[in-house]
């Protein structure tokens, strides 16, 4: 075999390599087995002239469908809002004063607890056990029973 042949069929070999190496890259992303977040249809937390928390949840849409029931939680930006045992609305900082984990609303305790080191705050963001060193931030809440809408903001 010549020189310039061999660096042809190198040359051509390399091609089909790289083009298989592609298409099984390309393949594997079309068959993600991850699906992608849904997306957030409630309304951004901040109110960009005052910069401080005031939000509206429409508990009519399917989305906030948890806060429809007592025990029931979700997040909004980095707020956990919660329908507590007595019916009542809470809405607090979500994140962990100890190392910034998610916490998490549990209904049978009637708490917020801390999944990363254990930490438990009761419902209005007090540490009722450590190592969290400081309470939640708490915002305020209203509900118009008529429009089931809540909102949560900064006073």
């Amino acid at each position: 075999m010549k020189r310039s042949e061999f660096i042809r069929s190198l040359g051509l070999g390399s091609g089909a390599l790289m083009a298989v190496y592609c298409m099984g890259t390309l393949t594997s992303c079309t068959k993600e087995d991850t699906p992608l977040p849904a997306t957030n249809i409630n309304p951004p937390t901040t109110n960009p002239s005052t910069g401080k928390i005031d939000f509206i949840l429409d508990l009519t849409l399917a989305a906030n469908k948890e806060l429809t029931t007592s025990g029931g939680f979700l997040y909004n930006g980095d707020i956990i809002v919660a329908r507590v045992k007595s019916g009542n609305f809470i809405a607090l900082s979500k994140v962990c004063t100890h190392q910034g984990t998610t916490v998490v609303y549990q209904k049978d305790s009637d708490d917020i607890y801390c999944p990363n080191h254990g930490s438990m705050y009761d419902i209005m963001g007090k540490v009722t056990q450590s190592p969290a060193p400081a309470p939640l931030k708490m915002y305020q809440t209203s509900f118009n029973m008529t429009t089931m809408q809540l909102r949560v903001f900064e006073s």
